[in-house]
C-alpha cells in the first residue's frame, strides 16, 4: 500500500520524517500591541463675558428676552369694553355701602336686554344727571354711567351722540391719567364714527378723533401699543376724502 511522503520545501530545509498534525499548526503571531491614544490638546483659557449693562437694551441675554416675551399681557382694548365688563356691576362705595344708583342701572340694563332701547336711553340720561349732581362730574361712577349712555346711544343708532359722548370721556380720562379707560373711550368713539354714513361729516368727526387718538398714543399705554388701529383710522380718512370729492362732483350721489 503506497504511503504519503511530504515534499521538501526549498526555503524550510529538509522535511522531517516525523508524522505532522493535520491541519498544520499555524506559526505564532507577533504579540498584539495597542497604539497609544494621543493626549488631548490643552484648550486655551477664554475669559468670561463681561456682565450685561442694565442700560444697554441691545445686550439683553436670551433668557431675559424669553422671560419678557412670555409675560402675560393685558387684552387689547376695544369699543365699549368698559360697559360690558364694568358698568353692569356698579361698585360699592367705601364702607360697603351699595351705590345709590345701583337700582337705576339695573332697570337700564333690563330695558336693554329686552330691546327697549329708547326707554333705556331716557333712564340713562336721567341717572347721569342725578349722579353728576350728587357725586360730581369726574366721579368714577358718573364716568361709567356716561359710558353706558354712549353705548345705549350707539345701540339706538344715534352714532353722532355716541361719538361725542365717548370722545369727551376719552379727553377727560386722558387728563386724569387713566390711559386704558381713555383708550377704551377712543375705541368706542371710533366705532360710532364708522357708523356715520355721510363722508363729509365723517371727515369732520375723524379729524377730532385722530387728534385725540394721536395725543393719547404719544404717551405710554395701550394706545401706544396698538398703533395699527390708529393707522387704520387714518386710512379711512383717506377713503372718506376721496368719496367726499366724488360726491362734490356728483351732488345727487348717495352712499356712505
Amino acid at each position: 500500500e503506497p504511503t504519503y511522503e511530504p515534499t521538501p520545501s526549498s526555503d524550510s530545509g529538509p522535511a522531517s520524517l516525523e508524522p505532522q498534525p493535520w491541519p498544520p499548526t499555524p506559526p505564532p503571531m507577533p504579540p498584539h500591541t495597542t497604539a497609544p491614544v494621543p493626549a488631548p490638546e490643552p484648550v486655551p483659557f477664554a475669559p468670561a463675558p463681561p456682565e450685561e449693562s442694565a442700560t444697554d437694551a441691545y445686550s439683553a441675554p436670551e433668557w431675559k428676552v424669553l422671560e419678557e416675551d412670555s409675560a402675560p399681557k393685558p387684552a387689547p382694548v376695544r369699543e365699549f369694553d368698559a360697559v360690558a365688563e364694568s358698568v353692569l356691576d356698579m361698585p360699592e362705595e367705601d364702607g360697603g355701602t351699595a351705590s345709590p344708583f345701583a337700582e337705576s342701572v339695573s332697570h337700564i340694563n333690563e330695558a336693554v336686554k329686552l330691546g327697549r332701547i329708547q326707554e333705556a336711553a331716557e333712564m340713562a340720561e336721567q341717572t347721569v344727571a342725578q349722579a353728576t349732581a350728587a357725586l360730581g362730574p369726574q366721579h368714577q361712577e358718573v364716568l361709567k354711567l356716561r359710558e353706558l349712555t354712549a353705548y345705549i346711544a350707539y345701540l339706538a343708532g344715534d352714532a353722532l351722540r355716541s361719538f361725542h359722548l365717548s370722545l369727551d370721556l376719552a379727553v377727560l380720562r386722558h387728563r386724569l391719567r387713566d390711559q386704558r379707560a381713555a383708550y377704551g373711550n377712543v375705541q368706542s368713539a371710533a366705532a360710532a364714527w364708522r357708523a356715520v354714513r355721510d363722508p363729509l361729516q365723517g371727515l369732520h368727526l375723524g379729524r377730532d378723533l385722530i387728534a385725540v387718538w394721536a395725543d393719547l398714543a404719544a404717551d405710554v399705554g395701550p394706545a401706544a401699543d396698538d398703533l395699527e388701529q390708529l393707522e387704520k383710522a387714518r386710512t379711512r380718512m383717506t377713503r372718506l376724502t376721496e368719496r367726499a370729492r366724488a360726491l362734490d362732483g356728483a351732488p345727487y350721489a348717495h352712499g356712505q
